[in-house]
């Protein structure tokens, strides 16, 4: 239900690349505590109408019994850097990771694009910067996700919600049932229309939040998702979908600036669905807009797609669904000191007797967390 009969639009400034902060706060219609002087720029933002204040921190999500919360390891029992375990109890599941652990999650297909899920983890190999690493945790299992479902809201998708809608909410019920997701529908700006839920009928609601109108700004929209993934997710693993017929026109980010800062979050998987079929197929905007897609889901290890029709989209997001249920979670300790900083690339590949030619995809590299006490949630349990 929507608590504003409007709806309040903040100004987004423009920010560098060299400036982008640490994750940000999504902001409500409650206004938040002043910015202190020291701070010049900010990201774009969220804005609930619905929700209360979210900008300031909050502890992470724990499980309400103390024994989930202890990192659990075949390898090493009790010790505190054993990398990432999912359990499945009486809670649900259960998935742990230590603070300084690279996790990926990759999905691995045959040369056929079928889905290949027999793999054991000795059948993988990882190389960060061309240097060979050491699995320190794996799993293959459905485990439940959290996720930003970013729809587009401009005026050109008047004549598409209706289908997109339907889709995004088939794909809700294809997933894990433990999934929580929310609703993001941006033109100019971004707002969030439904937070955190697993309710099919809230869901519901936020995706019929249409006003169709403005630009679209959708590089703002998926920097403050990432970071509405990263303050308030209850789960580990993390996707964003995207759904957007043109080009960003909007934002005070570049493309350039937004994959850098989902790299830097370590962040989410990002599914993109480009429905840029119509008379400018073959423009220079579309272009554009089919390359950024591409580039946002190559280098997090996710799938853009371009359907030729409306009634393609259904498909699609089962198809994504499927990949989610169907990834393997693969963690390593990175030879080099978080202090080093700087971007590191990720290489991972995957041989097996009886397969042919297998391809991984994941995330194409990442930036260190300098300081990962502060920054990494150290639990995500399901209830």
């Amino acid at each position: 239900m929507r608590l504003c009969s409007s709806r309040i639009f903040s100004s987004l400034l423009f920010i560098s690349l060299a400036s982008l902060p640490l994750p940000g706060q999504v902001a409500s219609s409650t206004p938040a505590p002043p910015t202190p002087p020291a701070q010049a720029t900010q990201r774009p933002v969220l804005r609930p109408e619905t929700q209360p204040p979210l900008n300031v921190d909050r502890d992470p999500v724990t499980s309400p019994d103390a024994a989930d919360n202890e990192t659990v390891s075949p390898d090493h029992p009790g010790s505190a850097h054993t990398g990432q375990e999912i359990e499945k109890g009486s809670h649900g599941y259960t998935l742990q990771r230590t603070v300084d652990e690279v996790v990926l999650n990759a999905t691995v297909v045959d040369d056929g694009r079928r889905l290949v899920n027999d793999l054991a983890q000795n059948d993988f190999k990882i190389w960060e910067d061309g240097v060979p690493q050491t699995i320190a945790a794996f799993q293959h299992q459905d485990v439940p996700v959290s996720m930003g479902i970013l729809v587009d809201n401009s005026g050109s998708m008047r004549d598409k919600r209706a289908a997109v809608n339907a889709a995004a909410l088939d794909l809700v019920k294809a997933s894990n049932p433990l999934d929580e997701a929310f609703i993001v529908n941006f033109s100019d700006e971004a707002f969030i229309d439904q937070d955190f839920t697993s309710d099919l009928s809230k869901l519901r609601e936020g995706l019929a939040h249409i006003d169709s109108k403005g630009g679209t700004a959708l590089y703002d929209a998926v920097v403050a998702s990432a970071d509405q993934l990263a303050k308030g997710a209850k789960r580990s693993k993390q996707v964003l979908l995207i759904i957007t017929d043109g080009e960003d026109n909007a934002s005070s980010l570049t493309l350039e600036q937004t994959i850098r800062r989902i790299q830097q979050l370590q962040g989410p998987v990002v599914y993109s669905i480009g429905l840029l079929f119509g008379e400018d197929t073959g423009g220079r905007e579309s272009r554009r807009a089919k390359r950024a897609l591409q580039l946002l889901s190559d280098d997090t290890g996710g799938l853009a797609f371009f359907p030729k029709s409306l009634a393609d989209v259904d498909s699609i997001a089962a198809e994504v669904a499927r990949d989610i249920r169907n990834q393997y979670t693969i963690g390593y300790h990175s030879t080099k000191p978080a202090s080093e900083g700087g971007y590191r690339t990720v290489r991972v590949e995957a041989r097996a007797q009886g397969h042919g030619k297998l391809i991984v995809r994941t995330r194409s590299g990442y930036y260190p967390t300098a300081n990962p006490n502060t920054q990494q949630k150290p639990t995500a349990s399901s209830q």
